[in-house]
């Protein structure tokens, strides 16, 4: 199992293009489900998940040619209807595949998804959404049976739950109501940009969606969808993660491709603490930008609540508390959508942070500074914020699990190093240097 090894305490600086999102990615491959011509999609990361959704479709019947990149997807068999348990496990995004499938070939079969550990994430919705277009759903076995026999209607759907909308709910019953008869309203959908990505490949295939971006979808069923070419929109939880790199280290980064208007409320956040993310270049397409992030001496506290779009988004929450360990006082950070994700305290805790939890809130009392220490992963978004930690804390830092990271950043460790980080990658078969020897080398390499 892969680790990282990061020599604290070196100032960022540089350039980096975000790549694409694997949010909208994975939904987007899904959606190749939804018709026999050929979908192309450009930009797309190279990660695990990525390969997961690869193997899952071509088990579905999906020729899938590429893994990251350019990827060029064809159905080539419509009988496979069972998304195994031994693929699903792998990623919880893996239920994107029910509503294409379901629509296109009236019945699908998914085990029960995985994806990161951090409290339940139940997809109840989902299965409600499906259940309103007049589906039929079973539980056998740990897997989820879903049938349409006479195929789908078109009826009015609220898919708001205790936490607000859900994205993946969202795609599901738009890629399912895009080949229902008639037409389908969903109220509460998620407004994300990841869901206004996946309408805009969806009408591009002859798809007749409205209102993506917005509560309100109407979407108009048609009897068949085309081939496409569609490019995926930058990943905003990368580009705000790069972003807090450089804010956390006093750098002075250039982030090309950067999502700016899919990001204000974290802009806004930035700003309070006293980062500043200027948009340097893209003015006419603020969804592709260019940004430069620099931070104030002083960093100020602020109090972050995550909501669904346009709020702050609950992927960067753990991010924001490794930078708001360094800001000067107390911090409040509230989860509202994922009330047990805080699985990162207890590791920031060993380098040093002073959190202090009360359900689904934490007080970040900031100003100590953070020490190097062996800490471990527990899932994707608390990886990158250990890095993060490691990056800004005195002496060395071991980060292990990082299986976790590379479900969502494309090679972390070589993004960072080449604005200035220094981070190794530790296969398990590799004999490392003592920590001792590791700092000793860092001082005489600078020396």
């Amino acid at each position: 199992m892969d680790s990282f090894r990061i020599q604290g305490g070196r100032r960022l600086a540089g350039r980096i293009q975000i790549e694409g999102s694997k949010n909208a990615t994975l939904p987007l491959m899904a959606a190749a489900l939804c018709t026999d011509g050929q979908i192309t999609l450009r930009n797309v990361p190279c990660l695990s998940d990525i390969s997961n959704m690869a193997r899952l479709l071509r088990e579905l019947g999906v020729e899938v040619d590429g893994d990251c990149g350019t990827v060029k997807m064809r159905v080539m068999d419509h009988n496979q209807v069972h998304a195994r348990y031994d693929i699903v496990k792998t990623m919880r995004a893996s239920i994107c595949v029910l509503g294409p499938m379901l629509a296109r070939r009236r019945r699908a079969v998914i085990a029960m998804p995985g994806g990161c550990a951090f409290g339940s994430r139940p997809i109840d919705l989902h299965l409600r959404g499906m259940q309103a277009l007049g589906a039929k759903v079973e539980l056998n076995g740990g897997d989820i049976i879903v049938t349409a026999p006479d195929g789908l209607k078109g009826a009015t759907i609220f898919l708001g739950g205790p936490n607000g909308s859900t994205v993946l709910g969202t795609a599901n019953v738009m890629c399912a109501a895009a080949l229902a008869k008639g037409r389908t309203v969903i109220e509460c959908a998620a407004c994300e940009p990841e869901v206004v990505d996946l309408a805009n490949l969806l009408n591009k295939m002859g798809a007749r969606i409205e209102g993506a971006g917005g509560p309100r979808l109407v979407i108009h069923g048609v009897d068949s969808l085309g081939s496409a070419d569609h490019t995926v929109i930058p990943d905003r939880i990368v580009a705000g993660t790069y972003a807090v790199a450089a804010a956390v280290t006093n750098g002075d980064v250039t982030l090309d491709e950067f999502p700016y208007d899919g990001m204000l409320a974290v802009i806004d956040r930035f700003n309070e603490i006293g980062v500043h993310v200027e948009l340097i270049g893209g003015h006419d397409d603020p969804m592709h930008g260019t940004v430069r992030v620099t931070s104030e001496r002083i960093l100020k506290p602020t109090q972050i609540t995550t909501q669904p779009h346009p709020g702050f988004p609950t992927d960067l929450q753990a991010q924001f508390m490794t930078l708001l360990c360094l800001a000067g006082g107390n911090s409040i950070i509230t989860e509202k959508i994922y009330p047990e994700r805080f699985m990162h305290v207890a590791e920031l805790s060993r380098m040093g942070a002073q959190i202090y939890r009360q359900g689904p809130t934490c007080v970040v009392a900031g100003g100590a500074p953070l020490k190097g220490a062996p800490v471990m992963a527990s899932d994707l978004r608390a990886s990158a914020c250990l890095v993060l930690a490691g990056l800004a804390a005195e002496g060395v830092t071991d980060v292990s699990r990082i299986y976790h990271l590379d479900r969502g950043y494309t090679q972390m460790e070589e993004q960072l190093n080449a604005l200035g980080a220094r981070i190794e990658r530790i296969r398990p078969r590799e004999v490392a240097p003592a920590l001792g020897q590791v700092v000793e080398m860092a001082a005489s390499s600078e020396g």
